[in-house]
């Protein structure tokens, strides 16, 4: 009877102790999953900020391209310097960064509507480039939280709203994008008239 109650005790113990070491292998694959579940999220920030990079440089060059600096600079000037914008861009585009945004129906169905009503107002910019800004501003009053200076525009932030937070900040990034391309837009529009009107003005004074 005292070597059977031995040995029922030794296989509490036995249990008891492979629980322990099962407890202790769990908890401390939890606490390994926890830190590299910091590592996984920091690892999508960077990529997400070299895809921000990206487009920023990108932009760049693209604007140094098309500012009026490069219309008042000698031809063959222009050309080297067209030359160089153009390795940087296909060196950059050479870069390929994506980040996989996880969505659900509702939220994938919410990114394609925003998608959308951005791209019909792109479409119609050269119909009436005033109209299109006064759009896309009240579209991006709608993705901002500080205090918008002009309406906003409520069925886009409702959709907006029912998008994946990183697809959110990838509109709001668009818009922003949209608006700067646009206020150069205006602003080479206002040099050239300012620029004609001065021939103009120019060639008169000489007819009197």
């Amino acid at each position: 009877q005292q070597q059977q109650q031995q040995q029922s005790g030794g296989q509490l113990r036995g249990r008891f102790y492979r629980s322990t070491s099962m407890a202790d292998r769990s908890s401390r694959l939890l606490e390994n999953l926890d830190q590299l579940e910091l590592r996984v999220e920091a690892f999508r920030d960077a990529a997400s900020a070299m895809e921000q990079e990206k487009e920023i440089l990108l932009e760049m060059i693209h604007n140094i391209q098309n500012s009026q600096d490069m219309r008042h600079i000698s031809e063959g000037e222009r050309e080297e310097l067209n030359l160089t914008a153009n390795r940087l861009m296909g060196r950059t585009l050479t870069v390929e960064v994506s980040v996989e945004t996880i969505r659900n129906a509702q939220q994938q169905e919410s990114l394609l509507h925003a998608t959308k009503m951005i791209d019909e107002i792109v479409n119609k910019l050269l119909d009436d480039l005033e109209d299109a800004k006064m759009r896309l501003m009240s579209l991006y009053g709608a993705c901002t939280s500080d205090v918008p200076a002009g309406p906003i525009d409520q069925k886009f932030q409702s959709v907006v709203i029912g998008c994946a937070i990183e697809d959110q900040k990838k509109i709001k990034r668009r818009l922003e994008t949209l608006l700067r391309n646009l206020e150069n837009s205006e602003k080479s529009i206002t040099l050239l008239e300012h620029q004609k009107s001065s021939v103009r003005q120019s060639c008169n004074t000489k007819q009197d």
